[in-house]
C-alpha cells in the first residue's frame, strides 16, 4: 500500500495535514512555490507549481492521496484557482491517488437554514462561483470514475494563525481598545478551526465510502461576532469590548480604493445573517467532534500574547 501522501500549500491546515501523516509514519511531500514547510524527518519540502500538471503528475506519482490545501491570493481566486484545481485533478486522474480539496461555504450563497450535504451550491459572488466549479468538476471526473475526490468544508475560521475576522481583533482587545467587525455584531455564525478541517481531510481522504461528497467540518456552537469577542475577553480577565460594524455600504466605499475590501465586501452577506453549519452527518459518520470552544479561545489569546511578546522584545 502507497504511503506518500502528496500535500500542497503549507498555511496552517497543509502544514498540520502534512505534520499529522508524517506522525503516523507515512512518507509526506509537501509542495509550495518557495519549498517551504513544516520541519520533520518525515517530510520532504518540494518547490513547484502546483498549477502546472508536469510536475505535479510526477510529483504525485505512486501516492496515497493528493491534499488540496493551497491558498491563492484573496484578490486572485478568478485567475488562480481555476488552473490549480484542474492540475491536481488530472494528477490525481493519472495518480490513481484520492484527491481531498480543503473547501469553504462560499458555495451555498445566502442561506435561510442551516448548511448541510444536502443544501444545494448556489453561490452569489465570483469567489463561491470559482469553489463550487471546482467541485462540480472534480464530481463529474469522480462519477464518471476517472478519479476519486473528496471535499471537506470549513466555515470562518476562528483559531489565529489562520485568515480569521475573529484572532485579527484580539491584539486590539486585548489592549482595551475597540474592535471592528463585518456586517452584523449579532447574528449567530459558526466557526472552525484549522486543526479540526486538518483532521477531516485526512480521515476524509482515508475513508473509501467518504469519497464523492462534501462533509462539513465540526464547528462550534454558533456565536455571534460580539458573543465571540466578548468570549475572547472574557478568558483573558477582560471587561467586554467596545465592538463595531462595518456594513455593506461602508465597505463599498472603502473599497473603492482598497481590492481586498472590495473582496470581503462580495462575502460580507455570511456576517449580516445567520450564518450555521448542520454538520451532524459529519460528526456520525467520522466519529468526530469539534474542538471544545473555550479551547480555542485559550488557544487565540496564548497566540496574541506571544505575537505581542515578541514584537516587544
Amino acid at each position: 500500500m502507497n504511503d506518500l501522501h502528496v500535500v500542497v500549500g503549507a498555511g496552517p491546515v497543509g502544514s498540520t495535514v502534512a505534520t499529522l501523516l508524517a506522525r503516523k509514519g507515512n512518507r509526506v511531500r509537501i509542495v509550495t512555490r518557495s519549498g517551504t514547510g513544516p520541519s520533520h524527518a518525515g517530510i520532504e519540502r518540494v518547490s513547484a507549481d502546483a498549477s502546472n500538471n508536469t510536475p505535479m503528475r510526477a510529483l504525485a506519482e505512486d501516492s496515497a492521496a493528493i491534499y488540496n490545501c493551497a491558498n491563492p491570493a484573496y484578490t486572485r481566486w478568478d485567475t488562480d484557482w481555476p488552473p490549480i484545481a484542474s492540475s491536481l485533478l488530472a494528477a490525481a486522474e493519472q495518480s490513481g491517488a484520492v484527491l481531498a480539496t480543503v473547501s469553504n461555504l462560499y458555495g451555498y450563497g445566502r442561506v435561510r437554514e442551516p448548511m448541510s450535504q444536502q443544501t444545494p451550491l448556489a453561490p452569489v459572488d465570483h469567489k463561491g462561483v470559482v469553489r463550487a466549479a471546482m467541485w462540480t468538476d472534480a464530481l463529474a471526473a469522480h462519477e464518471a470514475g476517472r478519479a476519486r475526490v473528496v471535499e471537506v468544508r470549513a466555515s470562518d475560521y476562528a483559531n489565529a494563525g489562520a485568515s480569521s475576522h475573529l484572532a485579527r481583533n484580539v491584539p486590539a482587545l486585548l489592549a482595551g481598545k475597540a474592535v471592528w467587525v463585518l456586517g452584523a455584531v449579532d447574528q449567530p455564525h459558526s466557526w472552525t478551526t484549522t486543526g479540526d478541517t486538518a483532521r477531516l481531510l485526512i480521515a476524509a481522504a482515508a475513508d473509501s465510502s467518504a469519497h464523492g461528497r462534501p462533509w462539513l467540518v465540526p464547528s462550534a456552537p454558533p456565536r455571534t461576532q460580539g458573543e465571540a469577542l466578548g468570549d475572547i475577553a472574557e478568558r483573558a480577565g477582560l471587561p467586554a469590548p467596545k465592538v463595531h460594524h462595518l456594513g455593506p455600504r461602508a465597505l463599498r466605499i472603502v473599497g473603492l480604493a482598497s481590492p481586498m475590501i472590495r473582496e470581503l465586501a462580495g462575502t460580507a452577506y455570511q456576517f449580516a445573517a445567520p450564518f450555521v453549519v448542520d454538520d451532524v452527518a459529519t460528526r456520525e459518520h467520522f466519529d468526530m467532534q469539534p474542538q471544545p470552544w473555550n479551547e480555542t479561545i485559550d488557544d487565540i489569546i496564548t497566540a496574541a500574547r506571544n505575537d505581542d511578546a515578541k514584537r516587544a522584545s
